[in-house]
């Protein structure tokens, strides 16, 4: 999530009020659920067999704990700073059953609390899960934009904040719903997975819309929908041959999430005698000559007054948040985790959370944020890193920030020693600090930054030339929903301005750009050269899974080469003002043996004997022929 985002949201008109004895500032307090116990259910047959529960509750600690169920020992209690909480080992036997028993919570012969405890069976084939990788292409959508497809909802009873579509930085209705009435639009335009931002219950007074103050990380927002809606969507996206990825935090929370409002101990969160924000420099993790000032003012500093700092060091925050995010991925059946933040929280913690995670799914795939613009900043945060410390974070995939602000310039400006597309090239030839450069998530643009239209000065043939580029190079492509629209907006104009409303997401919208009618000519043209080059790109074993082999740009062109087994693909990006007849032979070293291509775009047939021109300030994807 942004630095900037974050930071405006400013509860200047809200009614505060102070943590007790530490002077950090929170918003009027939530009513606490009476009793609670998570992770509220597990699983039995997983690899890892210790389950730590959180359970709250009036005076908790002051009880003695009853459990009686085959294959499920009850190891240690932990007794904390606040008497409402307690925090139980249980041991799992590797054949415990799955079923149901009581917990219950006695003072002396009587149980002040009974909580029926699941274990759940596993779904055939849970650990062997697929995560997404680079044959796929990410759709990166914001629910509250996307589309509204249960007005009831938009309003509940109890949430803070009410929908006003006429407010860019309120809630707008968007929904569960909405987004599983058009998985067959995002299927058709060719995507394979889809990045959904926080849907978990954000019940905060402004900027709830967004979902990256957390106040129940175990509960939809109901403004989306439920936990069981969240669930049918991810087993209908998955049935059309669609993943999902789930946006997490673990850097933060939201100020009225109701273990803020009275915290299990006073290192749950960082605190300080008056509000202190991070200084957002994540350089100083990797800064061999970082003053630790400035490291702890970066990991212990607030993001926002909305958002209480997690304090991973405490054992019982990590193991709370590692649980939780195997809670989500079990019981949902995700595909993929998006970490936000991920040099915010204690490096140590997103170790410890990566490894067990794939202990439990050897397949899976977790994308984390690093955003950082200098490569080996970017590479230090992938799993086994062939630069910094040593340090392995044990996440496979990084968002690649140096390609997106490679690609942010290289079809704006003129072609140069280091300028233009050279900046892609420059990228690319440091992808030696990578330990694994087809794992990157490469972006044109998300919901943090200016929409890429609006960056290339809606300028179709350069959107054209980095739309290719995108899908052909390296990586794992991931396109922000709306880009094939030629949605525009500049992220200094506030962040509503990039996170717009679909056309067509609600009832009663006058354009339903879902459908080809409801569309401009420009947006179709878009469109259907986004389509066929993702439906061309999930059938080709070159670009997905192939070598790469680029030469230096010269003249306004620059040409790479795909290759898997005998099949090679030919990508030409000419940025130049005038058309480019190409000196084959300066290929000939990628061209051996092949005779002709086939332009995918235009399925226009090419002799490679002739030479090939590519128009001006146009690009060619060949698939190349013996």
């Amino acid at each position: 999530m942004n630095n900037h985002l974050k930071s405006l949201l400013i509860f200047g008109l809200i009614a505060i009020l102070y943590f007790p004895a530490t002077g950090q500032k929170q918003s009027a307090k939530a009513e606490n659920t009476a009793f609670r116990v998570e992770p509220p259910s597990w699983w039995a047959g997983m690899k890892h067999t210790e389950l730590q529960l959180l359970v709250y509750g009036k005076d908790i600690s002051l009880t003695e704990v009853v459990l009686d169920y085959p294959g499920v020992t009850l190891t240690k209690k932990h007794l904390v700073e606040n008497p409402n909480y307690l925090f139980l080992d249980l041991q799992l036997a590797k054949d415990v059953k799955p079923g149901s028993f009581d917990i219950r919570f006695m003072r002396g012969k009587k149980a002040i609390f009974t909580y029926k405890y699941v274990l759940n069976e596993r779904e055939s084939g849970s650990a062997e899960r697929i995560g997404f990788g680079p044959s796929d292409v990410i759709y990166l959508l914001m629910p509250d934009r996307f589309a509204n497809g249960d007005p009831s909802n938009d309003n509940v009873t109890g949430m803070l904040e009410t929908v006003n579509r006429s407010n860019p930085s309120g809630r707008h209705g968007g929904d569960i719903a909405g987004i599983r009435n058009n998985l067959d639009y995002i299927k058709d335009l060719g995507m394979t997975a889809i990045w959904i931002n926080p849907v978990l219950e954000n019940n905060n007074p402004a900027y709830s819309y967004h979902g990256y103050a957390i106040t129940d990380l175990y509960k939809v927002d109901p403004r989306f929908g439920t936990n069981a809606d969240y669930i049918a969507l991810v087993k209908e996206a998955n049935s059309k041959g669609l993943k999902v990825i789930k946006d997490m935090i673990f850097n933060h929370c939201g100020i009225n999430h109701w273990f803020i409002n009275d915290l299990p101990m006073s290192n749950w969160v960082h605190q300080f005698p008056e509000f202190t924000r991070s200084n957002f420099r994540a350089e100083a993790l990797t800064d061999p000559y970082a003053a630790e000032y400035d490291l702890n003012k970066l990991l212990q500093g607030w993001f926002d007054t909305n958002m209480p700092d997690f304090d991973q060091r405490n054992p019982f925050v990590t193991e709370y948040l590692i649980q939780n995010s195997i809670w989500w991925i079990e019981m949902a059946g995700l595909d993929g985790i998006r970490l936000d933040t991920q040099p915010y929280p204690y490096k140590e913690m997103i170790a410890a959370w990566g490894k067990r995670v794939f202990e439990e799914y050897p397949n899976f795939n977790i994308v984390g944020e690093a955003w950082l613009n200098r490569e080996g900043m970017n590479a230090y945060y992938q799993k086994d890193a062939v630069v910094g410390d040593g340090y392995n974070s044990y996440l496979p995939s990084i968002t690649d920030f140096s390609m997106h602000g490679a690609m942010s310039r290289a079809f704006t400006e003129a072609e140069g020693w280091s300028e233009g597309m050279a900046r892609l090239y420059y990228v690319l030839a440091q992808d030696f600090l990578w330990a694994d450069p087809s794992q990157n998530l490469i972006f044109l643009d998300n919901h943090d930054v200016n929409r890429y239209f609006n960056s290339v000065g809606r300028d179709m043939n350069a959107m054209k030339m980095a739309l290719t580029f995108l899908l052909t190079t390296r990586g794992i492509p991931q396109i922000y929903y709306g880009t094939e629209l030629l949605m525009d907006g500049a992220e200094n104009q506030g962040h509503g301005n990039i996170r717009k409303d679909f056309p067509g997401g609600w009832p009663g919208d006058t354009t339903n750009a879902f459908t080809r009618e409801g569309r401009t000519a420009a947006q179709n043209e878009i469109f259907s050269y986004m389509q066929r080059l993702l439906q061309f790109r999930k059938n080709s074993q070159p670009i997905t899974q192939g070598n790469l082999r680029h030469f230096i740009p010269a003249d306004g062109v620059y040409v790479y080469f795909r290759t898997s087994g005998d099949e090679t693909v030919m990508v030409v990006l000419n940025n130049s003002n005038a058309p480019k007849k190409l000196d084959m032979a300066r290929y000939a070293e990628a061209l051996k043996g092949f005779t002709s291509a086939t332009d995918v775009i235009s399925l226009q047939k090419l002799s490679l004997g002739n030479g090939i021109e590519c128009q001006a300030r146009s690009a060619m994807v060949l698939e190349l022929s013996r």
